[in-house]
């Protein structure tokens, strides 16, 4: 059976989906995940399935190729690829279909990368295994891959491990491996998610490109919707795995129909607009940074904070890293001086490599940074004491950007939420399960989920569980890395909208990382520029945004997907 055969109707789909339905036998009986899903391709179409988490998009998706999770089967409908049945093909079919016919790139590259081979090797197992390069000429094949999808230095990259990477290029490596067979159909699962707004333009620029000149048609599965009004030209409304709504992107983005497609919309964070919470902070009552030199001629004297006003002051901080077999070392932070104060929010935006995390990770006592000072409430956290080390984990609580890696997938959720509070021994057992229930609520997750494992969740899900968790303590300072790039644009607004609160209530401290400058637009007050290491632009986040006065600063606005749609509001 040749898995590659074409239908030869010109004007038939290339992929026909009819009342598929897909069902999981779980202990609690049968789930209907996905129900009456109708969906058509056409060759060199791009196709977007948008809605929250749950809705039943990545299973839509994971049905079409043949990858259901354990439990799961196509209970009803059809998939034709070409004209050719393929919902119930034998798994030796569904090999030859994958990679050749259909590509996949998967969501989360830390689960999908073997970590103990190098990415060169995995790139060549797909071209190898699909008949689509010689052990001759692989390597060249690999290297073509890896620059298609975006890496620089791709010789060299193929001879590192994906923990050498940071997340965004794993995500690169992935979309190498999803590309590196030219396939027909390419499932794009969240495929930039992990990636920053310039480098998540270069991606999909490629696939464009590669869809114009090999007619391969692109299934994209997104919770951002400014990218799915961008870049697809039909997109689907999947809601508790039904479809709700489908036709042109810029129709039902600009004019939605159904009350869930409205919901969706309304949540969509937005550039335009306006700080969450009101008292936003004024250009002249920021803190002193590098870049503020005449930044605000107009500024009293006395409208500048004191020392005592910031929780977080750094000043010089530098942190370089010997690389093995080079003369020159990699310096990962170069010279940083930020504060934040008391109350507020300072984000740090910028391309994956540019110093962001390695800054949090030095501020969390992850990592000792080569140079430079770092106070907390005024004292060098460097000299620290045993004790007041231990005082400090609990005041500055991180929320991490993976939470597939930062979840110990041997704990229940209720287990992993609490361990903070058993380890720093809070309260009584029955005040730390009150405390739990709470905190889940908090983060809009059902009570039924404290006996679930990571692995039973969604990554939405997850990343939720991860955030009660960095709220269980009561902090006063949260480090949020990448915290909502994992959720959709519902759960997104209510977790922005909780933190915001909790700032209100608690007179808690964020500094956010984020390469969505939308959502930076909506929580932060203050904005710091990072490139290459080094701080480029630091203001209000009001100036930033309206007034970005560095040409980096620019390109990264201008990067924004679905920027200049008209986004119903």
């Amino acid at each position: 059976m040749n898995a590659a055969k074409v239908n030869q109707n010109p004007n038939a789909p290339l992929l026909s989906v009819e009342g598929l339905a897909v069902d999981f036998a779980t202990m609690d009986g049968v789930v209907h995940a996905v129900e009456g899903v109708d969906l058509e391709i056409a060759p060199g179409q791009t196709v977007a399935i948008v809605g929250e988490s749950g809705s039943g998009k990545s299973t839509t998706a994971m049905a079409i190729i043949g990858l259901l999770a354990g439990g799961g089967r196509v209970a009803a409908g059809s998939i034709r690829l070409d004209g050719r049945e393929i919902a119930h093909a034998p798994e030796h079919d569904l090999r030859m279909i994958r990679g050749r016919d259909i590509g996949l790139v998967p969501q989360d590259p830390m689960s999908n990368l073997n970590p103990v081979a190098k990415i060169g090797t995995q790139v060549a197992e797909t071209l190898l295994a699909h008949g689509l390069a010689t052990r001759q000429n692989v390597q060249e094949k690999v290297v073509e891959a890896l620059t298609a999808a975006g890496l620089p230095d791709p010789e060299k990259r193929a001879k590192q491990y994906p923990h050498e990477f940071s997340g965004g290029m794993r995500q690169r490596a992935l979309i190498a491996i999803g590309l590196a067979c030219k396939p027909r159909l390419l499932i794009a699962d969240e495929p930039t998610s992990a990636l920053d707004v310039t480098v998540q333009q270069t991606i999909l620029d490629q696939i464009g490109e590669m869809t114009r000149e090999l007619g391969t048609a692109v299934l994209l599965i997104t919770h951002d919707l400014g990218l799915a009004a961008e870049r697809a030209e039909r997109v689907i409304v999947m809601h508790r795995g039904k479809v709700v709504e489908q036709g042109p992107a810029k129709q039902i983005l600009e004019d939605p129909q159904h009350p869930y497609t409205q919901s969706l919309v309304k949540a969509a964070p937005s550039v335009a607009a306006a700080r969450l919470r009101p008292e936003a902070f004024q250009v002249e009552d920021r803190p002193a940074g590098p870049s503020d030199a005449g930044a605000s001629e107009d500024a009293e004297a006395g409208d500048a904070p004191s020392t005592a006003d910031n929780i977080v002051e750094i000043e010089n901080l530098t942190k370089v890293y010997p690389v093995r077999g080079q003369k020159e070392d990699f310096v990962a932070v170069n010279d940083v001086s930020l504060a934040i104060p008391r109350g507020e929010t300072v984000a740090i935006v910028g391309e994956s490599g540019s110093g962001k995390t390695t800054t949090a990770r030095m501020l969390l006592k992850i990592i000792e940074p080569t140079s430079g000072l770092i106070r907390y409430e005024g004292k060098d956290i460097a000299s620290l004491s045993r004790a007041e080390t231990r005082d400090f984990r609990q005041k500055v609580q991180p929320i991490f950007q993976d939470p597939y890696s930062s979840l110990n997938p041997m704990f229940t959720i209720e287990r992993l939420i609490a361990e903070p509070l058993d380890f720093y021994k809070r309260g009584s057992g029955a005040d730390r399960r009150k405390r739990v229930r709470q905190l889940l609520d908090d983060v809009a997750l059902p009570q039924s989920m404290l006996r679930r494992y990571p692995s039973e969740l969604s990554g939405g899900q997850r990343q939720r569980v991860a955030i009660a968790r960095a709220l269980a303590l009561s902090p006063e300072l949260i480090v949020c890395d990448e915290p909502v790039s994992a959720l959709d644009v519902l759960v997104q607004d209510q977790i922005l909208k909780l933190l915001g609160d909790l700032q209100t209530e608690y007179g808690l401290s964020y500094l956010f990382i984020s390469h969505d400058l939308a959502v930076v637009r909506l929580i932060s007050d203050y904005v710091c520029v990072m490139k290459d290491g080094s701080l480029v632009e630091a203001a209000s986040s009001e100036e930033i945004f309206t007034n970005p006065r560095d040409p980096y600063t620019r390109r990264l606005l201008a990067s924004i997907p679905g920027n200049e749609l008209n986004i119903a509001s």
